[in-house]
């Protein structure tokens, strides 16, 4: 490769990878002169080519959410590496082991101060602004593969998380899905490799037909499915980012972790729901926990069906049977 390249580290999830979009893009904008190098998970290459901002994906390997120890990397050394992945000595020595004539991260003596409290968006576009990089957290929009969405116009219930802590009872969006399905909705239910039997309950529950389940959908198929969505109820995962991403209308779920650290931008498409303590912190909840956050049970369906019914071309005032 003789064009210059800039390594990116960002080796976590879908919604991660999502929120990193806005700088992915000002890095592109900042160096059109250099190759963007993407260190993620091989499980993220098809949403990276959705970015616009990727122009070549190294795949890592590391156990759930850890820092991989090694990027495979050959060549010249990056003529710059970003730290997109954290905030301490970990997710910098693997870049630093590269050598990089520039290193960009919180971690640096010359990097800015980390804020607890900050969005996930806008903390790493604050990274590029204090390295000289204008980023605008509101880029963040991708576009959808070009395939047919397999249930266009459908309200899509995902219940699924990768932690018990994150997932609302699945008793509750069957109940979503009833009332939407009573009232001539047409609902499907998402889920991914590991989710088919929870799936399968819900839409059970809910009343609707087999076919309605779609699980495990090829990525490029997830993409058009939100895309065409009428609208998508979803907890704290990586689906709701892509929701974001694609300005599909939603309802986000939220318990142990603020909609202030991680949820949509405040438009009127979007419906975050959160009922925090008294007084409200960030992260009042331990997102990986075994079982569903307190303030994620405060949601009940019926705050489910007002948030639907507040979306700009608004459904009918849904009541529970």
């Amino acid at each position: 490769m003789s064009t210059p390249r800039v390594l990116v580290l960002r080796a976590l999830g879908l919604g991660d990878l999502l929120t990193a979009v806005p700088a992915l893009r000002a890095l592109r904008r900042a160096r059109p002169d250099r190759w963007l190098v993407l260190a993620a998970p091989e499980a993220l290459r098809p949403a990276a080519r959705l970015t616009r901002a990727v122009d070549e994906f190294v795949p890592t390997t590391a156990a759930g959410r850890e820092v991989p120890g090694h990027i495979p990397w050959s060549g010249p050394p990056p003529v710059l590496a970003v730290d997109l992945h954290g905030s301490g000595p970990e997710s910098v020595a693997p870049l630093r082991a590269l050598r990089p004539a520039a290193l960009f991260a919180y971690a640096e003596p010359s990097g800015p101060a980390w804020d607890e409290g900050e969005h996930e968006r806008v903390r790493w576009c604050r990274l590029l602004e204090w390295y000289g990089i204008p980023a605008d957290p509101g880029d963040l929009r991708i576009k959808a593969a070009d395939v047919y969405s397999p249930a266009p116009g459908a309200v899509v219930l995902h219940p699924g998380a990768d932690a018990a802590a994150r997932r609302w009872p699945a008793d509750r969006f069957a109940a979503v899905g009833r009332a939407l399905r009573d009232e001539g909705r047409d609902v499907v239910v998402t889920g991914g490799p590991a989710e088919s039997a929870l799936a399968r309950r819900v839409a059970a529950d809910a009343g609707l037909p087999e076919e309605a389940v779609l699980t495990d959908v090829p990525f490029d198929d997830l993409t058009a499915l939100l895309a065409e969505a009428r609208a998508v109820v979803v907890g704290d995962t990586g689906i709701a980012h892509l929701a974001t991403a694609l300005g599909t209308p939603s309802v986000v779920l939220f318990g142990p972790v603020s909609p202030q650290l991680w949820g949509p931008p405040d438009l009127p498409r979007h419906r975050a729901l959160w009922h925090p303590d008294d007084p409200p912190t960030p992260r009042p909840g331990d997102p990986h926990a075994t079982t569903p956050d307190a303030r994620l049970l405060r949601i009940t369906p019926a705050d489910v069906l007002t948030a639907l019914a507040s979306l700009p071309t608004p459904f009918p005032l849904t009541r529970l049977r």
